[in-house]
């Protein structure tokens, strides 16, 4: 199970690399379509609204409803898990202060795939005491009969600005971009 996540961690960042370097097309490339439109959007957060409300109201059913029997989940903090893993967790998690929200930024399709991209907020009670632990998120669906189920999820989390730093401001062109393989204008290269 670790080596398929790692395979499919090792193939998602090629073809991200690949995406961000035009130069290098693959052979037999696939036209992907990367929306910010509204409608796959609106259809993506309604998924990730059924999935938050699940996990908000402890709803085991609806939790299974949304992710895929393949399911895999990396954490933010590195852990594997799946979905029948996923359902204990919520079923015998003992922390009522636990609450998720999603928010999908963009959505690509990939014919019967699709990857959304957003940032999440997970209120969850730690050995610190309540944190609201912010980030990102990437989940891949599959098309199945005729909705979607998330086969793979990928958390990352933000962390926090020190109190009184100022937050730098993005000059890119796409919401999300890989430093290393894009040129930027003001870096001495």
């Amino acid at each position: 199970m670790i080596r398929f996540a790692v395979c499919f961690s090792v193939v998602l960042l090629s073809a991200s690399a690949i995406a961000q370097n035009p130069a290098v097309t693959p052979v037999a490339a696939t036209p992907t379509t990367t929306s910010t439109a509204p409608t796959e959007v609106t259809q993506f957060q309604k998924i990730e609204d059924n999935w938050s409300e699940s996990v908000n109201a402890r709803d085991q059913y609806g939790l299974e409803l949304v992710l895929s029997p393949l399911f895999v989940d990396v954490s933010a903090s590195g852990d594997i898990s799946t979905r029948n893993q996923q359902v204990a967790d919520l079923i015998g998690n003992e922390d009522k202060t636990l609450h998720l929200d999603q928010k999908v930024i963009t959505v690509r399709l990939l014919g019967d795939t699709a990857v959304a991209n957003g940032t999440y907020v997970l209120h969850h009670k730690t050995l610190a005491g309540v944190v609201d632990e912010k980030g990102v998120f990437t989940h891949v669906f599959e098309r199945v009969r005729a909705g979607w189920l998330c086969i793979n999820s990928q958390r990352t989390s933000v962390r926090a600005d020190a109190p009184g730093k100022q937050k730098r401001q993005s000059n890119a062109e796409l919401p999300f971009h890989i430093p290393l393989f894009t040129k930027s204008g003001n870096s001495a290269q």
